[in-house]
């Protein structure tokens, strides 16, 4: 349904997510300790308020020195109210983290299965503009006394090329009818829109001066409008944000899909259907990596950190940009874990996505990195390859 890189970006996006939840409930866990070691106002007994706060100080400090481990070790003796309270905090913290880590992953998936439906509602308002055209033009010639009162050229975008293959392929209709990508309640925005936004486009203006389109011209309008009126306009991308919570993490992806799906009829014309580069793989399959990586990533934080701090002793850990550490954390769990996939993919594949999401510098810090860790790992035994995974990997 989705091809890998996109399902890499979501898994990613959901992990830093994630980590921004777990340093809020590490803030809160502590807040928790303070507020417990506060004098208590309703009490007749003299609070000793130095006391309380330094029985809070060595809580939080028990508390961030072990957050992972079953028996608390302490380097002095501390109260029983102390070891209690630290108790109540490592569980409240565990107990958020597993809140938010359930919610993310089921939210994540149903996320990710949203992005086809939303871009092709995204190509349905195109070719909606599109049949706006022919419905006007058809509208002029049935009540106007003149024969003809619009040239040819009014009606290049009820014409579009691109988008008639598009109107009708089957597997689009499909895609469509099973993914409920429909605009039938938006008859009256698409007029509204299309005089606001597209007609008023220089882009447009010059498109319906010309005599006979070209395959290019009729991809280059498609794509202007797609580009600078349905992902640009506010009022049309109220719409995406009504039907997706997560709009604003899916916009670019579901911008990019939608391009791709106009590129792919125009490289692919002559060809029969070839429509929805996107639709047609593996969705469980997928799915299972999806989650996985999401998982596993999580669940060897701790031993990919320390990998990370080994290789970058002339580095502070905590000052490395958190989205390197996560993007970092990922490839290795990927190498490490899925088989099926080459080293040099699961490295060109994070390097991307550093671009992207991470710091002018991650490229090289991340390409670096994992170039080293991956021989170390290899010659160590802990990447193991099978099938197309040992493709590359020389």
């Amino acid at each position: 349904m989705l091809n890998r890189r996109i399902l890499r970006v979501k898994a990613f996006q959901n992990l830093y997510a994630y980590e921004q939840c777990r340093a809020s409930n590490f803030n809160l866990a502590k807040d928790q300790i303070r507020e417990a070691f506060q004098p208590d106002l309703n009490s007749m007994e003299v609070q000793d308020k130095v006391l309380l706060k330094q029985e809070a100080a060595k809580a939080i400090e028990l508390f961030s020195n072990n957050l992972n481990t079953d028996k608390l070790s302490t380097k002095e003796p501390v109260s029983d109210r102390v070891i209690k309270e630290v108790k109540h905090a490592i569980n409240s913290y565990h107990n958020a983290n597993k809140k938010d880590f359930d919610f993310l992953i089921k939210n994540m998936v149903t996320s990710a299965e949203r992005l086809p439906q939303l871009y092709l509602v995204a190509i349905q308002i195109l070719l909606a503009f599109g049949d706006h055209v022919r419905n006007e033009g058809e509208k002029k010639k049935k009540f106007t006394q003149e024969k003809i009162t619009i040239t040819q050229g009014d009606l290049n975008l009820a014409e579009n090329k691109i988008l008639e293959k598009i109107r009708n392929s089957a597997e689009f209709k499909s895609a469509s009818i099973r993914l409920m990508a429909d605009i039938d309640d938006l008859e009256l925005e698409i007029k509204e829109w299309f005089r606001d936004y597209v007609k008023p486009l220089e882009s447009y203006q010059s498109y319906i001066r010309i005599p006979n389109p070209s395959l290019e011209d009729d991809f280059e309008i498609a794509d202007d409008i797609l580009k600078k009126v349905i992902f640009k306009s506010e009022a049309i991308l109220n719409v995406f944000s009504e039907k997706d919570m997560n709009w604003t993490e899916n916009k670019s992806i579901v911008r990019s899909l939608a391009s791709k799906v106009l590129k792919n009829v125009k490289d692919n014309f002559e060809v029969e259907e070839e429509v929805l580069p996107e639709i047609a793989l593996n969705w469980e399959e997928d799915k299972e990596f999806f989650q996985n990586i999401f998982n596993l990533t999580v669940q060897n934080d701790d031993d990919n950190k320390e990998l990370i701090a080994n290789r970058t002793q002339n580095w502070d850990i905590e000052r490395i940009a958190q989205t390197d550490k996560i993007i970092l954390s990922m490839a290795i769990t990927e190498m490490k874990n899925f088989p099926s996939i080459p080293v040099k993919v699961s490295i060109n594949e994070y390097i991307d996505i550093s671009k992207t999401y991470s710091t002018p510098k991650s490229k090289q810090f991340v390409n670096g990195l994992l170039d080293v860790l991956s021989k170390e790992l290899t010659d160590s035994g802990q990447i193991r390859k099978s099938g197309r995974g040992l493709l590359d990997n020389k």
